[in-house]
């Protein structure tokens, strides 16, 4: 009958309960219908050769209760963990202590396994027993199959299922199914959050606002070590890549550490950018790089390219628009001691491609021998823009080249929501350089940002005829 969604206080009626062992099904709907309207939240119908149930399954009886606080704290905006309590009928077998852990392997399918919640607890009535508590998905009928039963024989336990009331609080639930409870039915639930040391960060939608207080702090309370949470009011700043944020629950302590690729970072979160999941990526390109290689960060930012690919002796040249994130950029060479191999720019991006970059290349390939193994990359993380940026490559030198090889290679990140996003970013950065890349180019997907919108990065070496101005045939002689 649990099965049916019924409630487990039912079987306190012991005609119902003789019934139920004695009863074929549907003689035992009759005996309901009997009951039906004498006991609250009991409807039966019962037809001719058949019956009709609730659709409501024991999966979604149990699921309701085992994973779901109390109905009353639907729209609840100001947390109050007392509201969340509430009292569910489990099955529970008595078993001698002496014997609980074996018990507990052999019947470890049936036993309830639920994060927080105990399996073996007190027996009141005897100090020299344990109550296990069984899932009441896996006892439906609170009725041990014939396996369960020979298992029950052999340890000398009695196979009758009794019931127990077992109290789950708040500490109980996690944080979705707080949430879930919480917001209007069908609404969507954000229990996800990127984690910038001990500050969770929250992009919560319109209809979550109204619970956002509610929000945070049940994170600070799931997650150990959150201390502050706090949701961006605003879209990312093109220029300073910042954004506006609320403190929604904790203290208002924005400056913080992180660890990324095991090098330790400091930040204060609400002047600079820094995004936890992009330290795949940022890994994935200090691979590219070998010591010795030269590294340009057009947009560094704190330094998650520009530190490790240093710490791998690389000459690296460093630059951000933004003064705070220049401040920290500074910050987090001298805490990671390579302060000495960094050399770092305050500067927009173009000039700092038209000035240092541009300077660095001219003294430096032309000493390259086709023989020589460094190389030089030109790092360009700043989706939004980055693509636009790369028509200054365009006859940023003059001369010809001395190698090929010695090219630099650019990694070039942007937005996409094209249906084709590789597609799409190949053609915007060629539209910008003025030639082809085709079969001279690779991309790759980052990750995706929002529904239909994908950050990648497009890398390719700089073709030398974009790079490169040469001088037109003659020109020197008519000057003579």
């Amino acid at each position: 009958l649990w099965r049916f969604g019924y409630s487990a206080r039912l079987l306190k009626t012991n005609h119902f309960r003789t019934a139920a062992s004695n009863t074929s099904f549907p003689a035992v709907w009759m005996v309901l219908a009997q009951y039906s309207g004498r006991i609250p939240g009991l409807s039966v119908v019962v037809k001719k050769n058949s019956f009709s149930t609730m659709p409501e399954t024991v999966e979604d009886k149990a699921n309701l209760e085992l994973y779901s606080p109390h109905p009353e704290v639907r729209g609840m905006t100001l947390l109050n963990r007392e509201a969340f309590k509430r009292t569910v009928v489990v099955p529970v077998l008595k078993v001698k202590k002496e014997i609980v852990n074996s018990l507990l392997k052999s019947l470890k399918h049936m036993v309830l396994q639920r994060p927080g919640l105990k399996r073996v607890v007190e027996d009141p009535e005897d100090e020299d027993s344990r109550l296990v508590i069984l899932d009441p998905h896996k006892i439906p009928e609170f009725s041990l199959g014939e396996s369960e039963r020979e298992v029950l024989k052999q340890l000398n336990v009695c196979p009758e299922v009794s019931k127990y009331n077992l109290e789950l609080t708040y500490e109980n639930f996690k944080s979705e199914e707080i949430l879930r409870a919480v917001l209007p039915e069908g609404q969507e639930v954000t229990s996800g959050f990127s984690r910038v040391g001990h500050i969770a960060h929250l992009n919560l939608r319109d209809h979550q606002l109204p619970y956002r207080h509610l929000i945070g702090q049940v994170i600070i309370d799931k997650n150990p070590g959150v201390t502050c949470v706090v949701n961006k009011t605003n879209i990312i700043d093109s220029t300073y890549r910042n954004f506006q944020m609320e403190v929604l629950a904790g203290e208002s302590k924005l400056v913080t550490k992180v660890k990324e690729n095991n090098i330790a970072y400091e930040l204060d979160f609400s002047k600079v950018y820094w995004n936890p999941r992009l330290s795949t990526e940022h890994g994935r390109i200090i691979e590219l790089l070998k010591p010795g290689d030269v590294l340009f960060d057009v947009f560094a930012g704190i330094g998650p390219f520009a530190i490790p690919a240093a710490k791998k002796k690389c000459h690296v040249f460093a630059n951000d628009l933004n003064p705070e994130s220049y401040n920290w950029l500074l910050h987090n060479c001298r805490l990671n001691k390579v302060d000495n191999k960094i050399k770092a720019f305050n500067m927009d991006g173009r000039d700092f491609l038209l000035g240092p970059v541009r300077e660095e290349l001219s003294k430096e390939l032309p000493l390259l021998k086709e023989e020589q193994k460094t190389s030089f990359h030109i790092v360009m993380n700043l989706p939004a823009l980055a693509i636009e940026f790369l028509g200054v490559f365009r006859h940023l030198l003059v001369g010809e080249p001395c190698s090929t090889a010695g090219l630099p290679t650019v990694h070039c990140y942007g937005f996409s929501k094209h249906d084709n996003p590789t597609k799409d970013i190949q053609e915007r950065a060629e539209a910008s350089l003025g030639t082809s890349l085709d079969g001279h180019c690779s991309t790759y997907l980052v990750r995706n940002v929002a529904p239909n919108k994908e950050m990648l990065c497009i890398s390719f070496q700089i073709p030398a005829d974009v790079l490169y101005k040469r001088p037109c045939p003659g020109e020197g002689k008519e000057q003579a």
